[in-house]
């Protein structure tokens, strides 16, 4: 997750310096293309690269638009900093089209699922976590999807019906998003109606791997998260879409507001002003959530 609070406020952290204090990891890398309808009523479909990455002892399943252009971000950071002049990086770096991470822990498969929200102009995560118990029916159906032999499964989850095909060439129990619990790493999956469809297009494997992106380690971003029971977590995420900047404006005085950024056009009252459209664009960009109904504890 949380790319996409780096992004928007890199103007503000771009010439920290960045802390690497993360252990490296090898990682097996899975690229899913998902196809998804962000409007409820709507018949337009949106595709965007989410990745899997698999370590010993968890797997990290998040939107890969911004880790794509880590090292494109990295070189303009850089130069902003050897120049000492901010560049508007807004207009150069695509934006992801989801902002949450999703953490599977083994061999219990607990999720943990993170959002980034802010406290001033500090980055704060928090998470609410579950154990999530699939009831898979696995049939005797067999397909080829693109290189894996794969066989199907389904399941209801989220108040969706889902067919999945998982591949036992992969020996990995796992999937995108929360999915898991199947033997063999899901391949493709799609609710009934189609709204999200996952399809496997290919994996890698990723030395020296860490967690935190380069982007996300000059925004100041770290590791830790705040723990919230579910109900919490949701209202402190909704109040943080409703007003990004509510923990921000009372540090802003009017002096603040009006001085201008050197290499760009406008104050910091302007840029505050694009930002938090840019957040509110976001939110609002999708109104058909992954998951209709909460899952039910086991």
């Amino acid at each position: 997750m949380k790319k996409l609070f780096s992004i928007f406020f890199i103007a503000l952290f771009v010439f920290m310096s960045a802390q690497d204090n993360e252990s490296k990891e090898t990682a097996n890398r899975f690229f899913y293309e998902l196809t998804f309808k962000p409007k409820k009523d709507s018949a337009k479909l949106e595709k965007v690269m989410t990745v899997l990455d698999i370590v010993k002892d968890r797997s990290i399943y998040r939107d890969y638009t911004v880790i794509g252009q880590d090292s494109i971000i990295k070189v303009q950071v850089e130069a902003m900093q050897k120049s000492g002049v901010f560049k508007d990086m807004s207009k150069s770096i695509k934006m992801p089209k989801f902002s949450e991470k999703i953490i599977k822990s083994y061999p219990e498969m607990k999720v943990e699922y993170v959002e980034r929200i802010a406290s001033g102009f500090t980055p704060l995560g928090i998470a609410y976590y579950e154990t999530i118990k699939f009831d898979w029916k696995i049939s005797t159906d067999k397909e080829k999807i693109g290189s894996y032999n794969a066989q199907k499964a389904t399941t209801e989850f989220g108040g969706r019906k889902w067919t999945a095909w998982f591949s036992t060439d992969v020996p990995f129990q796992d999937g995108p998003y929360k999915f898991s619990g199947l033997p063999g790493l899901i391949v493709k999956i799609e609710d009934a109606d189609r709204n999200y469809s996952w399809v496997l297009q290919g994996n890698k494997k990723v030395q020296d791997w860490q967690e935190l992106s380069y982007t996300e380690k000059i925004s100041g971003m770290n590791l830790k998260v705040n723990e919230l029971p579910r109900e919490k977590f949701e209202k402190t995420f909704n109040d943080f879409k409703k007003d990004p900047f509510a923990t921000v404006r009372p540090m802003m005085t009017q002096d603040v507001m009006s001085k201008s950024i050197p290499g760009m056009d406008g104050t910091v009252g302007d840029m505050m002003k694009k930002q938090e459209k840019m957040y509110k664009d976001f939110f609002n960009a999708n109104d058909n959530p992954i998951e209709l109904v909460k899952a039910t504890k086991k």
